[in-house]
């Protein structure tokens, strides 16, 4: 079975969501990258991402962005999820080895639901995961 190994949320005000998540729910910070901070409860991986719609290309919406789920057979999994309505939006990409102070990137492939919901997948977790 899948498991949701992370979810990412667009926000205006990275610091202050970042510091809600912390305090709220006392979720560690296991990451920093380019854009964004990476959370954690252990099991699940929560990235801040910066809101940015002034930039071409950029979401346009602030609220979750995305879903990452870790899957044992990446290609059987595209296959179902073409053959129920998603689709791959690119070739997949080599994952690079991590560590939680200079997290890269965790998905193998990016894909469209059948509701347009942008899916990470991937054969790997993402920090903080376990």
């Amino acid at each position: 079975m899948a498991k949701i190994r992370h979810i990412a949320i667009r926000t205006a005000d990275p610091e202050k969501t970042t510091a809600f998540y912390k305090e709220v729910f006392g979720l560690q910070q296991v990451g920093l990258g380019r854009n964004g901070v990476y959370l954690s409860d252990g099991n699940i991986n929560l990235a801040i991402l910066k809101y940015r719609p002034e930039k071409e290309g950029e979401p346009t919406k602030i609220g979750i962005d995305h879903l990452g789920f870790q899957v044992e057979d990446i290609d059987a999994t595209l296959a179902k999820l073409n053959q129920l309505g998603g689709k791959s939006l690119m070739d997949r990409i080599d994952v690079t080895p991590t560590d939680a102070a200079n997290p890269q990137s965790y998905y193998e492939i990016k894909c469209l639901g059948p509701d347009n919901q942008v899916i990470d997948i991937s054969g790997s977790g993402w920090v903080g995961t376990d």
